[in-house]
């Protein structure tokens, strides 16, 4: 494993993990003699290690790894360190033909390491590790680990090296804390927002266009009812909606600065020997439309918003589902506008992104993140940025964490979080503020009451962070019972025979009429089997009609997840449903 820093911090639990990866490496070499070691770190609830081995490791060997390390666990064996001059480790590991192990001691020794730390466990096994670790394999819980994937992983990151075999573990000081997360992940398994878009026929990933969603009909209805919303907010809150290129010069992100330290993220290319780039971000272009007139102190606020299509070259290997694309919908929003409006905006944006995660039923924290080290623009401009946005969350009555030196190197920001139905955290909101980078890279600037030129602030701003990220947590927080308003289907018709199909289309034409999404099941199927497909689409309401209801010209009503509600008019069942969506989206 590679040298840590020194100022590294460690606790128990991770050296802990930190050993369990130890005896994985352990039992790796004991079984498949030769195998040569990358790297294992501790990861959040667990560990995993790199090793490259002669035959293919699948998970069909994992039982007999965990056994393995069981039984080097039981032989109580110490975790002995000791220390070699750069030089001589890399002779040491050459001689054992671990090529990896060498790789990363020549890059300590280009760093100047003199020395490296070693950690030798029994007589045979010896790792580069700078540890610590537990005194005696007896201090890792035997039934406190679990060994739970392979995949495939390169070197040190780089898609030009050797693909390794990656081992993952799981890792706690307790069997039941090690059963209760298995429990978890069982749960999170099951709520997989792609497994659930997939039945659901909301969106589809194909080998023509990695990292890009397929939206069905189903699934453009949800992203439909999100900008419908989203617009409706934001031109109550006194917003202006911009649409930007999707594809532009490179040099307006060199003016940015993204070309420079975003460059590798970017996808360019040629035209008529130019270079243009498909944006990664919508920020630097909102500002040519700030700039294509002259502003003055009485237009600012300018709240300029975007629903904008971006695209970023992730790795292949970093892609999964909605929540790491490279094609992705950003809602956005640059406020422009005077130091002393600055107070006042964030109020608004923080009581605007309330209410829209109030529909769900999400309960944002917030995070104030503030100048680091290395940062732009005067202290006075930080000092009042930061009060500014502090005094914003005291006056909404806003509990806030600081995360000391964690703001943007052009201004500070509140960070917004919300935990789902399994406890998990996703950062959602963003309320960035942009003292410099916008305003004096692209010059901007408004003319005050004494007709001076002046460089406003800007705000980026955004709700949903993607469009597709939040969808995805949102499938897995609702385990797709989406909210009756943003479901595909809200109503489906379940005539008992062919006989009860008539009066079903008349129903659906009344409920399309008060704008509800409606259709019909196949009335040649038994009602058992409409049931179950309605509730593997998880449609919120089910209508089933048969001679009695013909008859009396009722429905029999069953709502999703509280079973029959009974016999009721038709008129009776859409006042039912408008109640359960909220007033300001029917």
């Amino acid at each position: 494993m590679p040298r840590a820093k020194k100022t590294e911090k460690h606790n128990d639990i991770d050296i802990m993990r930190h050993s369990t990866a130890h005896i994985l490496a352990h039992a790796a070499k004991n079984i498949w003699p030769g195998t040569k070691l990358g790297i294992g770190p501790v990861i959040e609830n667990g560990f995993y290690y790199d090793i490259e081995t002669k035959s293919p490791v699948t998970d069909n060997n994992l039982p007999k790894l965990e056994e393995e390390m069981r039984r080097i666990i039981k032989q109580n064996l110490s975790f002995k360190k000791s220390w070699m001059t750069t030089k001589e480790a890399i002779k040491f590991f050459q001689k054992k033909n671990e090529t990896y192990k060498v790789d990363l001691i020549k890059d300590l020794a280009k760093q100047k390491e003199k020395k490296v730390s070693l950690y030798s466990t029994g007589k045979d096994f010896v790792d580069l590790c700078t540890g610590p670790h537990v005194e005696n394999t007896k201090n890792v819980p035997i039934d406190g680990f679990s060994l739970t994937q392979v995949t495939r992983a390169y070197w040190r990151g780089d898609e030009k090296n050797a693909q390794l075999t990656r081992i993952y573990g799981l890792a706690f000081k307790t069997r039941k804390e090690l059963q209760a997360h298995l429990e978890l992940m069982k749960e999170m398994e099951k709520r997989d927002h792609r497994k659930i878009g997939t039945a659901l026929d909301l969106f589809s990933f194909h080998d023509v266009a990695p990292g890009a969603a397929f939206w069905h009909p189903r699934g453009m209805i949800v992203v439909k009812e999100l900008e419908k919303y989203w617009r409706a907010i934001h031109d109550n809150a006194g917003y202006q909606e911009i649409s930007t290129p999707i594809m532009v010069k490179t040099k307006v992100f060199e003016k940015s600065g993204h070309w420079k330290y975003y460059k590798e993220n970017i996808f360019y290319f040629d035209v008529e020997n130019e270079v243009f780039a498909l944006k990664p971000m919508n920020c630097p272009e909102s500002t040519y439309v700030y700039n294509s007139n002259i502003r003055s102190f009485r237009d600012l606020p300018l709240r300029l918003s975007e629903i904008g299509r971006l695209h970023r070259n992730e790795l292949s290997g970093t892609l999964g589902g909605l929540f790491r694309v490279r094609q992705l919908t950003m809602d956005d929003d640059h406020t422009f506008l005077r130091e002393d409006q600055v107070q006042e905006e964030i109020e608004k944006i923080i009581a605007l992104v309330e209410k829209f995660y109030s529909l769900f039923n999400l309960t944002p924290r917030f995070f104030l993140s503030t100048k680091p080290d290395k940062a732009q623009g005067t202290p006075k401009q930080w000092k009042n940025a930061e009060l500014a946005l502090a005094a914003a969350l005291k006056s909404q009555k806003r509990h806030f964490e600081i995360k000391a030196k964690d703001g943007a190197f052009y201004g500070p920001k509140i960070d917004i979080h919300i935990s789902d139905a399994l406890g998990r955290d996703w950062q959602l909101a963003t309320i960035q503020l942009d003292l410099v980078m916008l305003p004096e890279q692209f010059d901007l600037h408004y003319i005050d009451a004494k007709g001076k030129k002046v460089r406003p602030m800007v705000i980026h701003r955004a709700i949903f962070g993607s469009f597709e990220r939040f969808i995805g947590v949102l499938l897995e927080h609702t385990a797709g019972n989406l909210p009756v308003w943003l479901s595909p289907n809200q109503v489906r018709i379940l005539p008992v025979a062919e006989r009860h199909a008539s009066y079903g289309s008349s129903i659906i034409k009344m409920l399309r009429e008060k704008g509800l999404r409606a259709d019909m099941a196949e009335p040649n199927q038994t009602l058992g089997k409409n049931i179950r497909e309605a509730e593997i689409t998880k449609t919120p309401f089910l209508l089933i009609i048969g001679d009695r209801e013909v008859t009396s010209k009722m429905v029999s009503v069953r709502e999703r997840g509280k079973g029959d509600k009974g016999a009721m008019t038709p008129e009776e069942f859409i006042e039912m449903i408008k109640n359960a969506i909220p007033q300001e989206l029917r």
